[in-house]
């Protein structure tokens, strides 16, 4: 099979198709942003990387089996300026419609946040939805997942799933909560959704009220003291997200492995998609589509 990740940040989606039992013969991905791609070349390093998601319509690549994009939420964010697809960065998922349409994959993903179902972002969700279908033979689904099914990290996330109809077997949707007993960290229940979230201006602006611990110092009693406050650490937000100790540590700038700076790792892992969601949702792709091996 072959993989075509677009907006890839840091290869979330591959990890996520990797768990869940996918396999691929070539991976492409498209990304800008620097240390994003400089880590996805160091942790996937037969990737291909193919610039920018703006080039895609001449890209000399071949046929995907698979498309994934987690494309930019900024101007559908509740924190955002609310201009929804008139937006400099969302409208760019116009790219991802003309990769599907250019390919035609078997399946196609798409990630984002939970503000583009808002009331004023809904034209432009059904203008979205609208572009895939008029592509014609893709049969649509989606859902509001939550990271907190999975891992203590409130992170709701609208997923799309376009597969090709007549290869599909069965619903990818609804997942139930209920059905994530043998997610990763090995629990029965639902993380409570008063935790926080990994955002990527964490560094700069941490989650005072769900990111900050607060551990007692060791030795110490419980009279009179105030317990230390600090950050989380690189790798607790990688564990958050679904990924491996040290994950963002290095990345592959030209032909040289470089640490990445603490602040890049918060911002890429902010960005990224949930891995144990990725491996969800995938699984159930996989169980009700007929795929090519």
């Amino acid at each position: 099979m072959v993989l075509l990740e677009l907006f890839s940040g840091i290869g979330g989606f591959s990890k996520g198709l990797q768990a869940a039992g996918y396999s691929f013969e070539k991976v492409y991905f498209s990304e800008i942003e620097k240390h994003a791609t400089a880590n996805f070349k160091y942790n996937f390093p037969y990737a291909e990387h193919i610039g920018s998601v703006t080039e895609i319509g001449t890209a000399a690549i071949g046929r995907p089996d698979i498309i994934t994009f987690g494309s930019p939420c900024q101007n559908f964010s509740a924190v955002g300026d609310g201009t929804g697809l008139q937006g400099t960065a969302s409208s760019l998922v116009r790219y991802a419609v003309e990769a599907v349409w250019r390919f035609r994959p078997d399946v196609f993903i798409w990630e984002n946040v939970k503000g583009v179902l808002f009331a004023k972002h809904r034209s432009d969700f059904w203008s979205i939805i609208k572009a895939f279908a008029d592509i014609g033979g893709y049969r649509l689904e989606w859902q509001l997942l939550n990271t907190a099914w999975f891992l203590p990290q409130n992170r709701e996330r609208l997923y799309l799933v376009g597969r090709v109809a007549d290869r599909c077997a069965g619903d990818v949707f609804p997942l139930p909560a209920a059905s994530v007993g043998d997610c990763p960290c090995g629990k029965d229940t639902v993380h409570p959704c008063d935790c926080g979230t990994i955002t990527r201006n964490y560094y700069k602006q941490p989650n005072l009220g769900n990111y900050l611990l607060y551990p007692k110092p060791e030795g110490a009693s419980d009279s009179g003291r105030l317990p230390r406050i600090r950050m989380l650490t690189e790798v607790e937000c990688e564990r958050l997200q679904g990924f491996p100790d040290d994950f963002t540590k290095y990345g592959v700038y030209g032909n040289e492995v470089k640490p990445i700076s603490r602040a890049n790792r918060y911002a890429m892992l902010g960005n990224a998609v949930s891995v144990p969601v990725v491996r969800a949702v995938a699984s159930r792709i996989r169980e009700n589509t007929i795929l090519n091996k």
